[in-house]
């Protein structure tokens, strides 16, 4: 599914714009995202892809002078999309890793990142090694870093992977799987402000093992994109500084991801 936000053209008088012409680009610039990730992208009932990654997304765009369009993507293919060139960059709350690094470039992070436990409440799981999770049935989002560290850390469980988040939380929800690795924001959000979330609560201590959750989440460009790079840097560090990034942030968040504070 594609969705499109036409975001303004004019530059602000900020010096971000002094630095970067206005219409650089000979068609609008294409934003990738999941739009199945909420509160960080997701496709609302109007068919619109909304969320933390779009807004800071439509904000770079503003900021460097650029028209863009959302464009809506499955996991799965969301590199191969950006290589296609069926989009410019993705910002999709992607861990930068080095695995990743060899098929993409990323800009500086703009928000950092763990992953979870999930269990289901009063399940009694306490311990996650190998050994006391062995025979459980453990759920991850397939084609994600939470995916490889479950299939690298249990390998006698039983390990499931899902084309979507959704899916994973739905299977939790139900019963069929034991425990689920996710982010932490997004999981903190399902277990804490959804219905079907109130069956589970995260459990155990953050998972940051920098092999799989990276430097943080950055956007993702082809490699010999270095300009556009820049521009989004230079833009995300403006935003930072002014103020902005915070008021997107406050509106999903109770602590601000770029620092985890």
């Amino acid at each position: 599914m594609t969705a499109k936000t036409k975001l303004a053209t004019a530059l602000s008088t900020l010096a971000i714009a002094a630095s970067f012409s206005a219409g650089a680009y000979a068609e609008p610039l294409r934003l990738g995202t999941e739009g199945a990730y909420p509160p960080f992208n997701y496709i609302e009932a109007n068919g619109e892809v909304a969320g933390f990654d779009v807004e800071i997304g439509q904000e770079l765009c503003k900021r460097i002078g650029e028209e863009c369009e959302v464009v809506a993507q499955d996991w799965d293919g969301i590199i191969p999309g950006l290589l296609a060139n069926k989009y410019d960059f993705i910002i999709a709350s992607m861990f930068i890793t080095e695995e990743r690094k060899k098929q993409v470039d990323f800009t500086d992070p703009y928000y950092l990142a763990a992953m979870t436990n999930v269990v289901p409440k009063g399940s009694g799981i306490t311990e996650f090694t190998n050994a006391a999770l062995a025979g459980k049935v453990i759920g991850a989002q397939s084609g994600t870093t939470q995916a490889d560290y479950i299939e690298a850390t249990y390998p006698d469980s039983d390990v499931r992977l899902y084309p979507t988040q959704d899916e994973v939380n739905l299977d939790m929800a139900s019963g069929r799987i034991d425990m689920q690795v996710g982010d932490m924001l997004p999981m903190l959000d399902w277990t804490t402000k959804t219905e079907d979330g109130a069956c589970c609560e995260l459990a155990g201590d953050p998972i940051t093992d920098p092999t799989f959750v990276g430097e943080g989440v950055g956007i993702a460009l082809r490699q010999e994109d270095d300009e556009l790079r820049e521009k989004l840097n230079a833009a995300l560090a403006e935003m930072r500084a002014d103020g902005t990034y915070k008021a997107i942030n406050d509106k999903y968040f109770d602590i601000d991801v770029y620092t985890m504070k």
